[in-house]
């Protein structure tokens, strides 16, 4: 009976010892989420809601009750719903003809498909400005233009976010059992019927998650209606960068802040619970074994819809925008990029291309380094409470008003021993709040496919966790890591909305400069930043060509 006692407690004991080092893990990057995200949100939220020490509550019931801040959140919220549904509709036969056809090229179309994904914002916005604004292709043939209309924007979400549904519905689709349907069909079920009955059950967690990504990537738009909306569309998000930096009335921004974390809050709530049913509820095959070449009439002419999609919706807004950048000859736009302009840039605007590079490299340091530690706490499924709701935390900063995080920045940051405004850092840790939870939706699937046992086993020859994490877990996660580097580089090469708060004059950032361009008028004006906006689509291009050489079966979607 000892010998058996000794046994469990030498098996318990392990257990024991990797929650505590699970909470270790956990340590550093609460503290950067709490420093950097809670507080300069909590600052800004605070700064507009108190007066006097007294907290004036009653002002978000004022402000929701305005006829303007109400047309707000109607056209947030109506957008948002749009378009996720029309890149539903758009994008899942795509989905389907990634998973189950197999065709030349197909993985370069691939990673063509997945580029708007990882464009920052503002070219995304650019693109179609180029494509359907003034001067824009369909305004030099037709004489029409889209730019201040609602469907530039709902257009532009479906090129930012086809990606988003490509992948999650089709990297399940893919290893979906086609063999289940079939049994339908030999059972007298028409292809109609078995696909309702049997594969459109087995996806439902799959489009839902992508949904709720979808919606909550345009719930909290800016860039994009920033450039193309004008002033006859505003978002939650375009409206708190409007009361903070344009009319100053914090205590509106607060408000409609507040209501975005709870939208957001409760987006983020709901997408965890699919997640964790596509997780545990299907038996998956391998997806090389489903995928096959075409056959017949009809899944030849869906494939050519689909190739013609891609090419008019996705590669033409780009060849646009390289094409308008060299429309001047003697590459003159490029040219202008190198000179001073006193009246925009205190620098020429090539050297937001060395300071977004410098930046990138920083930010994608810090956020490997977090979001590993965060994926490392999180690997195990059955983590209690307090660690899933650290996950839910992770996810926060994407979908919580970027514009807000900047500006607190600015508020809360500003004294003693944190204050960061006078600090080249204070980009680098912005755009690395964003980065993270892309480092960890990479790596927490890679990590969770490592046997526990092999962990256990290790913690039980005496090996300790940080000796247990190199022997076992870095060899076998050393790729997703590489990806999850890339993914933070390009995340952070594109943001925006807290950037335009924090770079300084003499520093802007690549988004920034672009931004900074479109604002004025004038033709070299626009053509520079067509040009600018080229550069950083080639070199988020390249970033992706990387990450797909490195991509594998095992690796996480995002």
């Amino acid at each position: 009976m000892g010998q058996v006692v000794d046994v469990a407690r030498t098996e318990v004991t392990p257990r024991r010892r990797g929650n505590a080092a699970r909470l270790g893990l956990m340590a550093l990057p609460v503290a950067f989420f709490a420093v950097l995200f809670a507080y300069p949100v909590a600052a800004i939220v605070a700064r507009g809601l108190k007066a006097d020490g007294v907290w004036r509550l009653g002002r978000v019931v004022d402000v929701l009750a305005e006829p303007d801040m109400r047309h707000v959140l109607w056209f947030t919220t109506w957008q948002a719903l749009a378009s996720t549904a029309l890149t539903l509709l758009i994008a899942l036969p795509g989905a389907y003809v990634f998973a189950r056809y197999d065709f030349p090229g197909r993985h370069v179309l691939r990673a063509v498909v997945t580029v708007p994904f990882v464009l920052p914002t503002v070219v995304v916005g650019t693109a179609f400005l180029a494509l359907v604004g003034r001067g824009g292709l369909l305004d030099d043939l037709w004489g029409v233009r889209l730019d201040t209309t609602v469907w530039a924007i709902l257009l532009a979400h479906v090129f930012f976010n086809y990606a988003v549904v490509v992948r999650t519905v089709g990297g399940l689709w893919a290893q979906l059992d086609p063999r289940q349907e079939e049994a339908a069909r030999v059972l007298g079920a028409s292809r109609l019927t078995a696909w309702r009955t049997v594969t459109l059950p087995a996806l439902a967690p799959a489009v839902a998650a992508a949904a709720l990504m979808v919606f909550l990537f345009t719930f909290t738009s800016f860039a994009v209606v920033q450039i193309l909306g004008g002033p006859t569309f505003s978002t939650l998000e375009v409206e708190i960068y409007r009361q903070t930096s344009e009319i100053f009335d914090l205590s509106t921004a607060a408000v409609l802040t507040i209501v975005q974390f709870a939208a957001v809050g409760a987006i983020l709530g709901v997408h965890a619970w699919t997640v964790r049913r596509r997780e545990s509820a299907l038996k998956l095959v391998d997806p090389s074994r489903t995928a096959r070449r075409p056959r017949g009439a009809a899944q030849w002419a869906l494939l050519g819809a689909v190739l013609a999609t891609v090419a008019l919706l996705l590669v033409l807004p780009l060849a646009v925008l390289v094409q308008r950048s060299l429309d001047v000859p003697g590459f003159a736009y490029y040219k202008a990029l190198t000179r001073t302009d006193d009246s925009t840039f205190l620098v020429p605007p090539v050297d937001a291309i060395v300071n977004s590079l410098q930046y990138a490299v920083a930010a994608t340091l810090i956020a490997v380094l977090i979001g590993s530690l965060a994926a490392a706490a999180l690997t195990r499924r059955d983590a209690g409470r307090l660690v899933r709701g650290f996950d839910a935390l992770l996810m926060l900063p994407l979908g919580v008003s970027a514009v807000t995080v900047g500006f607190g920045f600015l508020i809360a940051l500003d004294k003693p021993p944190l204050d960061l405004r006078g600090s080249w850092i204070l980009v680098p840790l912005a755009q690395a709040l964003v980065g993270a939870p892309f480092v960890v939706r990479t790596m927490l699937p890679v990590l969770r496919a490592v046997d526990e046992r092999l962990r256990e086993a290790a913690a039980v020859l005496g090996a300790s966790p940080w000796r247990v994490w190199r022997e076992v877990d870095l060899p076998m996660v050393r790729r997703a890591l590489l990806i999850a580097a890339g993914f933070a580089f390009a995340v952070s090469l594109g943001e925006f909305g807290a950037t335009v708060f924090i770079a300084r004059p003499d520093n802007p950032t690549l988004p920034v400069a672009v931004a900074r361009l479109l604002a004025r008028p004038g033709d070299l004006n626009y053509g520079q930043a067509m040009a600018l906006s080229t550069i950083l689509m080639v070199v988020c291009a390249v970033a992706l060509g990387v990450l797909e050489r490195l991509r594998t079966d095992r690796t996480g979607e995002f």
